[in-house]
């Protein structure tokens, strides 16, 4: 399964700190581009996906924009507004922009000096929702970023732009924390959250979503990185069936047989709550997320399985997408065209 590396968070600076003209006058500009002259576009919209080695697409086929059934107010209990909390300071930043020659990876090794591994993980995670990467990925698309190494841990991307020739629009996301969020995540310029959320899912206060069932044929379930602790429940009532089985691979582990006859398998986990043979209710506490078994980072491994085969979660909840509350629409804003005021001013420097 994917074993990512847990970003640490880091703490939030004001807005005028940290962007605007000390963001534009120190930020490192790294432009290696390997062909295409194209300057990004006004805003657009964006999301989040595991970097792999891609192969191209050609020119041909439509998009299929995820289902969303809703969308979803992000609710704060204060008039505190949400801060951009990308890094410590404004030291620091790259600008990057390259044009995709082979791969998505590929293309991000080529461009920047260090970390491409690494950035090309975080950068691909932020448009799985809204393009197909193993398709949708062509000759001749733009790739734009604000972003900054930290050592020992994922490089920051700050705002992403990827300019699709299938899609005929660039779509793009910026890192931001929304009021009563523990940890900063990325949203659409409209104030959308690029990345969709199960309805019912089995964990609410994770990170982000590393990886998805049809990421690569291997993977069986969806993969969300969280802190060692969080509350993992049981997205409907059935029957405890089995813990602790494989535990070498699985680490600390629950199944829950739901009225369906679906399987819920969740795996990785720290301290348990329940045991096998017991009946729990819908949003019933499971266990603690952890980092055990053939794990290298801290995130609940969730899979479904109904008549021997394996169920894709994001088919068998379905999605919802957050929206920021107006209050928050306002700051968000400054951190939009302050973002792209950055990455304008690098492409006209070339």
């Amino acid at each position: 399964m994917r074993n990512d590396r847990y970003q640490a968070d880091v703490p939030p600076y004001a807005l005028y700190a940290l962007l605007g003209a000390s963001l534009i006058l120190n930020v490192v500009m790294v432009l290696k581009i390997e062909g295409g002259n194209d300057a990004p576009p006004p805003v657009a919209v964006l999301t989040d996906a595991p970097a792999q080695e891609l192969v191209l697409a050609t020119p041909s086929g439509s998009q299929a924009t995820p289902v969303v059934d809703q969308a979803v107010p992000v609710t704060s209990n204060s008039a505190a507004v949400a801060e951009l909390a990308p890094v410590a300071d404004s030291q620091g930043w790259e600008v990057s922009h390259a044009s995709v020659e082979h791969s998505l990876a590929r293309t991000i090794s080529n461009a920047v000096d260090s970390d491409a591994d690494a950035l090309a993980a975080v950068y691909s995670r932020l448009f799985m929702w809204d393009l197909d990467l193993r398709r949708d990925v062509q000759k001749g698309d733009q790739i734009w970023m604000i972003w900054q190494p930290v050592e020992g841990e994922e490089p920051v991307v700050a705002a992403a732009w990827y300019k699709s020739q299938k899609l005929g629009r660039t779509l793009q996301v910026y890192r931001y924390q929304a009021p009563e969020d523990l940890a900063p995540s990325y949203w659409h310029a409209d104030g959308s959250e690029a990345s969709l959320r199960l309805k019912g899912g089995p964990i609410e206060g994770y990170d982000q979503i590393t990886s998805l069932l049809k990421d690569r044929p291997d993977h069986r379930g969806m993969d969300f990185r969280a802190p060692v602790g969080t509350d993992v429940v049981s997205p409907k009532a059935g029957t405890v069936t089995r813990v602790n089985w494989n535990h070498k691979a699985n680490g600390n582990c629950i199944e829950v047989r739901f009225p369906d006859g679906t399987h819920a398998k969740f795996l990785h986990l720290d301290k348990l709550s329940v045991r096998a043979g017991e009946y729990v209710q819908a949003g019933q506490l499971l266990a603690a997320s952890g980092n055990t078994g053939h794990s290298t980072a801290a995130h609940l491994h969730y899979e479904l399985e109904k008549g021997g085969k394996t169920q894709d979660p994001v088919e068998y909840h379905s999605t919802q997408r957050r929206e920021l509350p107006a209050g928050a629409l306002e700051a968000f804003a400054l951190v939009v065209n302050d973002m792209d005021s950055s990455l304008g001013t690098a492409v006209a420097s070339r």
